[in-house]
């Protein structure tokens, strides 16, 4: 598997336009756009730092995985994603050594990125994500 670098870091907000105000007033980082993925539950903001970007995230549905962390852990840092040169190749490798992973198969993401999800059981507590685009 190879690791290009770390793609962006997903943040858990209540509210992407309060989110905004503290990265992009404050911050001064440029924002990029907000998407919603339906089949995720979510609306993501992107704010490019160098060349990676942080993601905030905010649940469309009660139900919603961000919605339960939330309510689980509070706002803040919900996943770290790694783009990765060929997803499916990094996810049998990944199979092979034993990383439980949540996403068997790559599924679509927001900027059209192909996305899956490893379990924090398998990664000392930490949701990672690989990424391809």
């Amino acid at each position: 598997m190879k690791i290009l670098k770390i793609d962006h870091l997903g943040i858990a907000v209540n509210s992407i336009e309060e989110g905004k105000n503290f990265w992009s007033a404050i911050l001064g980082l440029k924002f990029e756009g907000a998407e919603t993925v339906e089949e995720q539950k979510v609306t993501t903001a992107f704010f490019p730092v160098g060349e990676s970007e942080v993601e905030l995230l905010e649940s469309t549905a009660p139900d919603g995985p961000v919605a339960k962390y939330i309510e689980k852990k509070g706002q803040g840092i919900q996943h770290v994603a790694f783009r990765v040169e060929d997803i499916e190749s990094a996810l049998e490798e990944l199979k092979a050594k034993g990383i439980q992973l949540i996403d068997q198969k790559p599924r679509k993401g927001a900027g059209g990125a192909k996305i899956a999800f490893l379990h924090p059981k398998a990664t000392n507590g930490v949701l990672v994500e690989l990424c391809q685009r």
